[in-house]
């Protein structure tokens, strides 16, 4: 059955990989790529290689606006007919920056802006044209653990704060350093997770959420807004950590998010996927006080453009 996927951070890294799986393995798959800029033509063009049916929506992630706009492109298209019936969505954009005080165009902290927010409104926004059985995965990072064994010490685990708090710039120490924005970053994917659950228990039955952890990938873009030494870390000598047990290679990372996306690796909706299996994510994941916390402040923020 024809079915429509709308895909986020499908450009580059293990998300063009995971697209190029989805495709090749569901031909009935219309996948509706969400990208920044220009970038969507000439993306959905080579996706589309081999007659695939792909399109694209624009969109920057970092601002409210725009994902708002997004997604009423994709409505518009469903109610038209234009795209067949809507049944995954799938949060794999992330970003992490090199402080914790860079602002988007609402004024918010950007990382929280593109990893937590942009992602709650897509699925507000899309909630009532899912067709189920439908799948929303949100890529998360096992960096939420916060300890040696998960990160092996390259970024700080998650510093919790109200999200009101954790919203604006400047929310962690030394905000202007690299370690507060890898802060940001570790604390965004908890967040993640906690939405997940959230999901779990307030979307209608039939729409599963699932959080996918890739593990370390090195080689993808999340580093490109380091400095020029850590990119050509993570381009030329960190990808050789992928032929080692603390590593995940890009290929296999894709095609482990392709397995969630399409049911392959099935899983209760709320489910932590560590790589190919479900796994259990770290103790502090599971907080429903944080949860519902951060659902009524996901709430307000986006509330001016759930209108």
């Amino acid at each position: 059955m024809q079915h429509t996927v709308v895909m986020t951070g499908a450009s580059r890294g293990i998300g063009r990989i995971a697209a190029e799986h989805v495709l090749r393995r569901s031909p009935g798959v219309h996948l509706l790529v969400v990208v920044r800029g220009s970038q969507g033509a000439r993306l959905a063009a080579e996706l589309s290689e081999g007659g695939h049916t792909v399109s694209h929506v624009p969109a920057d992630l970092g601002s409210l606006e725009s994902v708002k706009s997004a997604a009423a492109e994709i409505r518009e298209r469903l109610e038209l007919g234009d795209l067949p019936p809507l049944r995954g969505f799938v949060g794999n954009a992330g970003m992490q920056y090199t402080n914790a005080l860079t602002e988007g165009p609402d004024g918010l902290e950007s990382t929280f802006a593109i990893n937590v927010l942009a992602n709650h409104l897509f699925v507000r926004l899309l909630q009532d044209r899912f067709v189920t059985p439908a799948r929303i995965v949100i890529t998360a990072s096992d960096t939420h653990f916060g300890d040696f064994k998960h990160n092996m010490g390259m970024v700080p685990g998650p510093a919790w704060k109200s999200p009101d708090v954790l919203a604006r710039p400047g929310a962690f120490p030394k905000p202007d350093t690299a370690a507060a924005g890898r802060t940001a970053y570790s604390t965004s994917k908890l967040a993640a997770i906690y939405l997940v659950h959230e999901y779990a228990r307030r979307l209608p039955a039939g729409i599963d959420a699932v959080a996918y952890n890739p593990g370390f990938v090195p080689g993808t873009g999340l580093a490109r807004n380091a400095g020029p030494v850590a990119r050509f870390a993570m381009r030329r000598i960190l990808p050789l950590m992928a032929l080692t047990p603390f590593a995940t290679g890009r290929g296999a990372a894709g095609r482990y998010l392709a397995d969630v996306v399409l049911g392959t690796t099935s899983t209760p909706s709320g489910s932590y996927v560590d790589r190919a299996r479900a796994a259990r994510s770290s103790e502090e994941s599971y907080d429903p006080r944080r949860e519902g916390e951060l659902w009524d402040a996901a709430e307000r923020f986006t509330a001016a453009y759930a209108a």
